[in-house]
């Protein structure tokens, strides 16, 4: 059964905070708020969780998951970035949107995308989020919750707890969140490549 943790949209408490790291920490699976909508999360180490991950949303090996982190100086570590597409990501940063680019060697293999050696990361504008990857003081492993056969994530922590409470170790609920995924840019050719339309404005990619 997932533990369920209702935290203060403004001031998430510190105490639920480390209860849900440490359950990352453990090797359990999250679901948490962002900016654009839920979202589920492991540790980046965490091979089962990223297992776990592919089963609950039927992905396959093509599926770029996501290196969610606090803040620029972090992202610049799991990626590489050159001056053009810094300081593209820089000003929409943080907030809905995931990024695709060539990965450093500090990218976990299996994380990679089989062909390109790319991944995606992004730095959420969202309180609980930012609280989250500030005690956990890495990158999160992280999928938008977006379950096989719906065309719209879920956006209640409460459903979630309820449909995927045999699936998931924690649920992290700090009132609403956004319905709409991230927009995501490609930044691994020459031209960025906007490859889906989201909660981020895609007009500054296009």
């Amino acid at each position: 059964m997932a533990k369920y943790f209702d935290v203060h949209p403004d001031n998430p408490q510190p105490r639920s905070i480390g209860q849900v790291v440490d359950i990352l920490r453990g090797d359990g699976l999250i679901a948490y708020p962002t900016d654009s909508c839920f979202a589920l999360g492991a540790q980046l180490g965490n091979k089962e969780g990223m297992d776990r991950i592919r089963s609950i949303r039927n992905l396959d090996d093509r599926h770029h998951f996501t290196l969610v982190c606090q803040n620029f100086a972090q992202l610049g570590q799991f990626v590489i970035i050159n001056n053009a597409v810094f300081r593209a990501i820089k000003a929409s940063t943080p907030g809905s949107y995931t990024f695709i680019l060539p990965a450093t060697k500090e990218v976990p293999r299996r994380l990679l995308h089989p062909k390109k050696k790319t991944v995606g990361v992004r730095i959420p504008n969202h309180v609980a989020a930012q609280a989250l990857l500030a005690e956990l003081g890495e990158p999160m492993l992280s999928s938008t919750l977006l379950l096989p056969g719906e065309e719209e994530p879920l956006t209640q922590g409460w459903q979630i707890k309820d449909e995927l409470d045999h699936v998931l170790d924690a649920v992290i609920d700090s009132g609403d969140c956004g319905v709409e995924p991230t927009t995501v840019v490609d930044f691994s050719t020459d031209e960025p490549e906007v490859v889906r339309v989201g909660a981020g404005d895609p007009s500054r990619f296009e």
